[in-house]
């Protein structure tokens, strides 16, 4: 049975959904994982598309840095207070 969607080196490999906890699992065998680099700890997508479930290696995102993203701020951007009516409790203003 050759699957629909075919890569470089597809292996195709059956396993079990599984209940862990609240949820439902799949063990990744290792030659699938190998090949897709996928290692302990490694985030992940899940997501249905289609009727089938595809889980792929998350994109990495880059950290923010606050100074970056206080350079974005701009006066064009920048919004003005916002009120919020008067205090309440034991704020000071």
């Amino acid at each position: 049975m050759t699957p629909r969607h075919a890569y470089l080196q597809c292996r195709y490999m059956k396993t079990v959904v599984q209940r862990w906890g609240n949820s439902l699992a799949v063990r990744i065998p290792k030659p699938v994982a190998t090949e897709v680099r996928l290692k302990r700890g490694t985030n992940v997508e899940v997501m249905a598309t289609n009727g089938e479930v595809v889980v792929r290696p998350a994109k990495k995102r880059r950290k923010l840095r606050l100074e970056d993203l206080l350079k974005q701020v701009t006066p064009k951007n920048i919004h003005p207070e916002i009120k919020t009516g008067p205090p309440r409790g034991r704020e000071v203003w």
